[in-house]
C-alpha cells in the first residue's frame, strides 16, 4: 500500500515538473520580446530607434533594436523570416523594388496598393503613413528661386535654358530621374554635370551648379537653407514612410497596431530633414534625437 502511495506521488511530482517546464519553456519563447530593425542610413537610425523607444514606453515587453542592419532586402526578409518584427518602410520601394510593380503615382493608390498586396503576400501589415515622402526633389538656393521666381517645377520651363543641373550619375539614367522629368516637364537645361551625392551641396552653395536633385528628407537642405521646388505634375513616385509589422506579431500583440499609429501623420518632410541634420550635421545620437521628439510630442515621459 505504501508503495503504491509512493508511485502516485511520484508520478505526481513527475507531471508537475514536466508541466513546469513546458510552462518555462512556452514563457521563455513568448518572452523573447519585439526586434525592431532599420537600414543603413542616417533616417532609418533614427526611425528604427524611435519605433524602439515608443514600444518600450507603451509595452512590457523586452525590446531589441537593430539599426543599420542592411538594405532593404534584409530588413525586409528579416521581418517576413520572422527574425524581427517591424521596421519603417516606404510605399515607392514596397510597391516598386519589393512587389515588382510600375509606379503609381497617387500616393493613397500606391499605399492602398501596397498593404493589400503585403498582406495576401508576405503577411506583413502597414501601419498608417507617419507622414513624411522620402522621395526625389529638386533643390536651388534662396537666392536662386527669387531670382527666378521659382515655387514650382514647372517654373524652370522659362529659365532651364540659363540653369547648370548636378546630380548623381544615376539620376540621369533613370526614366523616374533626368529622362521623364524633362520628358513630363518640357525642360532643357543649360547643362549637366554628374558628381558624387556628397558634392552635390556643395556645388550648388558655392555656384557651380544651379540646381541639384535631393531627397525630400536629407538633413543637408536644413544644413544649406534651400528652397524645394513643388512637383505640381506629380512626377516623382511617392515614398511615405510607415511601420511594417508582421501579421503573426500584431495577432501575438494586437495593442501594437495603436501603439505604432500614435506616430501617423506627425512628421512631415521638412520636420523629419531636421532630425537628420540633428544627426549629420550636429553629430547627436540617432536615438538621443529620436528620445527628444516623442518627449516634445507628448509620446514618451
Amino acid at each position: 500500500m505504501q508503495i503504491t502511495r509512493l508511485k502516485k506521488v511520484g508520478v505526481l511530482l513527475l507531471v508537475l515538473l514536466m508541466t513546469t517546464l513546458a510552462g518555462c519553456s512556452s514563457l521563455t519563447k513568448d518572452d523573447k520580446g519585439l526586434t525592431v530593425v532599420g537600414k543603413n542610413f542616417t533616417e532609418q537610425d533614427i526611425m528604427a530607434n524611435m519605433l524602439g523607444l515608443l514600444l518600450e514606453e507603451h509595452t512590457d515587453q523586452k525590446i531589441t533594436v537593430k539599426s543599420f542592419l542592411g538594405g532593404t532586402d534584409v530588413c525586409f526578409n528579416a521581418v517576413k523570416n520572422g527574425s524581427a518584427d517591424v521596421y519603417v518602410e516606404y510605399t515607392g520601394t514596397g510597391l516598386v523594388n519589393i512587389l515588382g510593380e510600375e509606379v503609381l503615382s497617387d500616393p493613397q493608390k500606391a499605399y492602398d496598393k501596397v498593404k493589400e498586396e503585403f498582406s495576401t503576400k508576405y503577411n506583413l501589415e502597414w501601419m498608417e503613413s507617419i507622414g513624411f515622402n522620402n522621395t526625389y526633389a529638386l533643390a536651388v538656393t534662396q537666392e536662386t528661386a527669387q531670382k527666378y521666381n521659382l515655387k514650382k517645377i514647372s517654373d524652370l520651363q522659362a529659365v532651364a535654358g540659363e540653369l547648370n543641373f548636378g546630380t548623381m550619375q544615376e539620376f540621369l539614367e533613370r526614366d523616374d530621374g533626368m529622362k521623364g522629368l524633362q520628358k513630363t516637364y518640357q525642360l532643357s537645361f543649360k547643362g549637366t554635370k554628374a558628381m558624387d551625392s556628397g558634392l552635390k551641396y556643395k556645388a550648388l552653395t558655392e555656384g557651380q551648379v544651379d540646381i541639384i536633385d535631393a531627397f525630400a528628407t536629407d538633413g543637408m537642405l536644413v544644413k544649406y537653407n534651400l528652397f524645394l521646388l513643388e512637383d505640381d505634375k506629380n512626377f516623382f513616385p511617392p515614398y511615405y514612410a510607415a511601420p511594417l509589422v508582421r501579421s503573426e506579431t500584431l495577432k501575438k500583440h494586437p495593442e501594437l497596431k495603436e501603439i505604432l499609429n500614435k506616430l501617423a501623420g506627425k512628421l512631415d518632410d521638412r520636420a523629419m530633414a531636421e532630425l537628420n541634420a540633428q544627426v549629420d550635421v550636429e553629430k547627436k545620437k540617432a536615438k538621443d534625437v529620436a528620445k527628444t521628439w516623442l518627449q516634445q510630442e507628448g509620446l514618451m515621459k
